[in-house]
């Protein structure tokens, strides 16, 4: 079945199409697509993963047609406040 695996970095982004066996999981399209040679600073025990802007664990099983996404952490850093006022 056919099923694509996608990441996106802020200067770069990447949509795989990857063929794998009836009963694939995340895990194994994300090993199939070869992602992970392409962005080694990918870390999959600490980032999320989903289908289709939902959260799943790497072991769930997908469905033809699915997109597998790998989640970059999101980090905010405050405003620097300059105010004198306090």
């Amino acid at each position: 079945m056919k099923v694509s695996v996608v990441y996106a970095q802020p200067e770069e982004q990447v949509w795989l199409p990857v063929n794998v066996e009836q009963h694939a999981t995340l895990m194994s399209a994300i090993e199939a697509s070869g992602i992970l040679a392409m962005f080694p600073s990918i870390r999959l025990d600490q980032q999320k993963v989903g289908v289709f802007g939902k959260i799943c664990a790497l072991d769930t099983e997908l469905q033809d047609g699915d997109r597998v996404e790998i989640y970059r952490p999101i980090t905010w850093v405050a405003p620097d406040d300059d105010d004198d006022d306090d």
